[in-house]
């Protein structure tokens, strides 16, 4: 006894039988900007920037690390080129009063128009 044969489970389509011409691909984009884009023009460069600060930026970091139970430490910098650090307690009171008193001894914070003129 044998059994039948299971018919196929893939169909396998049609061959064509002669040449055929290939689809066109649609226009890609050209290289460079839109046709349209410099009669519009660009809104947002008219408004001022919402975002302007007043022209102030940090010049000098103090970082104190105090953990309890441990040895504080401190850290110094300041754009001027000022890298100092303390460990200790003593050492790291030193520190920030020496760093409160850069703040009115670095170059990059005083005025120094005003001072030649005084």
């Amino acid at each position: 006894m044998s059994t039948p044969p299971r018919p196929s489970l893939k169909s396998l389509p049609d061959t064509p039988t002669g040449p055929r011409a290939a689809a066109q691909a649609a226009p890609g984009p050209a290289v460079g900007e839109p046709k349209g884009a410099a009669r519009k023009g660009a809104r947002t460069a008219l408004r001022p920037d919402p975002h302007r600060g007043d022209e102030r930026f940090p010049v000098a970091w103090l970082c104190i690390c105090a953990p309890r139970g441990t040895v504080p430490t401190a850290t110094s910098k300041c754009l001027c080129g000022r890298d100092r650090s303390a460990v200790g307690h003593t050492k790291v009171r030193a520190l920030i009063e020496d760093h409160t008193a850069h703040r009115d001894a670095c170059p990059l914070r005083t005025n120094q128009e005003g001072r030649q003129a005084a």
